[in-house]
């Protein structure tokens, strides 16, 4: 749980790590570290100063709760296909556009829905694949870090053989 008033520095520090696009339907991209998953990671302190690493995108998730637990069954699912996205919105009649709350099978269903594995190159399992996404979410701090350059963030999502999440 992430209180908006108890938390409150520890949301600025989240957020001074993130860099938000200038257009309405742009990510905005956590600029902090990236685990070898390619997913942003946060650390926080809790009970009594234990130290907790959490998921940047689920972080954001449960800042967007305002105070509201985020139960571990909830998933985060991503519509624009960018690990380290924290743009939390809500599902619209095109679909998910960037980061919202989801169950395991909504997000095999939208993996399904948007054509992901099948027909396309099969999906890397093990190191591989995940190499391939972590150096894509670096990529893609990296060109944000100095401000949102937008010709720099096409460059990074465009920049390896495996675009997406899946």
């Amino acid at each position: 749980m992430v209180d908006p008033v108890i938390h409150a520095a520890e949301i600025a520090r989240f957020y001074a790590q993130v860099v938000r696009g200038p257009e309405p339907d742009d990510c905005w991209i956590f600029t902090g570290p990236i685990g070898g998953d390619g997913y942003g990671r946060f650390w926080i302190r809790r009970e009594a100063g234990k130290r907790i690493m959490l998921r940047s995108n689920r972080y954001a998730l449960a800042v967007s709760l305002k105070g509201a637990p985020l139960e571990p069954w909830v998933y985060g699912l991503h519509g624009c296909d960018v690990p380290i996205c924290v743009r939390c919105s809500t599902a619209d009649e095109r679909g998910i556009k960037h980061l919202t709350e989801g169950t395991q099978r909504e997000n095999m269903e939208r993996m399904g829905r948007m054509g992901r594995g099948g027909g396309r190159r099969p999906i890397q399992r093990g190191r591989a694949g995940l190499l391939e996404r972590r150096e894509r979410s670096v990529a893609l701090r990296d060109a944000v870090r100095g401000g949102w350059d937008a010709e720099a963030v096409r460059a990074a999502l465009a920049g390896t053989a495996h675009p997406t999440l899946w």
